[in-house]
């Protein structure tokens, strides 16, 4: 290290030194130290710990018993030619003692088992919330940065009308965007204190749907919207109308973010099935991955990595879709097109026409 030290004070570049020290070391190259780290950090992986510790354990106790039998054993050969009583020597309870040390280091390998899982859970929330941060961060940063341009190119240079209404409705769009990752946020402790103020009321869910996305279109722009309801038919439904139009932008903003099509389009669909009432989500764009169709409704639930910033969202979004089809006593289900590519997401809600409906 003090080579290392002495080097870099002559002005030679860091991976210089860096290559120059792992070639002259027992590693050989950086590939070589970078797998040798790896090895050693598999070998004090919590998994290989948890099945030593096991494996110990069940050593230990099959020494015990073995030791155990053979000393009674030869005890017992001694008692024979010394022509005294077994009964009054080795206790008839002597199975059961091996039966109740048995259940005991059982109890432990339980506690072991409990204590490793709580652990990779904990880890698992950790990466999960670091995670959450690092894209919490970067939902937050990027308007941010984009309205302080747009703030700077009005202080610098004397645009046009035309040029002013351009920007505005750039900045208008960040801030939208900011406004609804921070209310995600606040509605979410809301939810989950059980705060939040609930008013349902009787409305069609079919116009409620069509309101909402006349009233966004400019944070839908670009976008294909299509509402269908192939039984004409209203759909009145018990909701709290900023719940329901949470959920609706949640839903769609999602079909927007995971897709790579030149015209993302979103087809909602109204139907009755078995006295329930389902609103289908299709989009076009790049479907999911069998294995997350479950996962995706976890709290701070990503796909992709924040790392490499292939993650998108703050894990959030189908966190609270899923708690306000719960609130409305309905679920979501996610899954992909039965054709061509694309996901499609399922509301379902008890529904009976002739009743109240929460």
């Amino acid at each position: 290290m003090p080579f290392l030290i002495e080097y870099g004070k002559k002005g030679k570049p860091g991976r210089q030194v860096l290559q120059k020290f792992y070639k002259s070391s027992q590693w050989g190259t950086r590939e070589n130290f970078d797998m040798e780290q790896a090895k050693w950090k598999w070998y004090i992986h919590p998994v290989l710990i948890f099945v030593f510790s096991l494996v110990a354990i069940a050593v230990s106790l099959f020494l015990y018993i073995f030791w155990y039998v053979e000393v009674s054993t030869g005890l017992k050969g001694v008692i024979q030619r010394a022509n005294l009583d077994p009964g009054q020597i080795l206790a008839p309870q002597t199975w059961v003692v091996i039966l109740v040390l048995s259940i005991l280091v059982a109890i432990i390998l339980v506690g072991i088992f409990i204590i490793f899982v709580y652990n990779q859970k904990t880890l698992q929330l950790y990466r999960l919330q670091r995670n959450f941060i690092n894209s919490f961060t970067h939902e937050l940063k990027t308007p941010v940065t984009s309205l302080k341009l747009y703030l700077e190119t009005f202080r610098k240079y004397k645009l046009s009308r035309d040029e002013q209404l351009k920007y505005i409705g750039y900045m208008i769009h960040d801030a939208d965007r900011l406004l609804n990752t921070i209310n995600r946020m606040l509605n979410l402790a809301r939810i989950e204190s059980k705060t939040i103020q609930q008013e349902f009321v009787n409305r069609d869910l079919v116009v409620v749907t069509n309101d909402f996305v006349s009233r966004n279109k400019h944070i839908f722009a670009g976008c294909d919207i299509r509402i269908h309801n192939p039984l004409a038919r209203p759909f009145e439904y018990r909701v709290d109308l900023p719940l329901f139009e949470m959920l609706l932008m949640n839903l769609i903003i999602n079909a927007i973010k995971y897709n790579d099509s030149p015209i993302p389009r979103v087809d909602i669909t109204f139907f009755l099935k078995e006295h329930q009432l389902h609103i289908c989500f299709e989009d076009n764009g790049i479907g999911l991955p069998h294995a997350e169709r479950k996962k995706i409704f976890r709290k701070f639930y990503q796909t992709g990595s924040s790392e490499n910033m292939t993650a998108k969202g703050s894990g959030l979004g189908l966190y609270l879709v899923d708690n306000i089809a719960r609130i409305h006593k309905g679920k979501v289900t996610a899954s992909n097109r039965q054709s061509g590519k694309g996901a499609l997401f399922s509301l379902v809600f008890p529904f009976n026409p002739s009743a109240s409906n929460i």
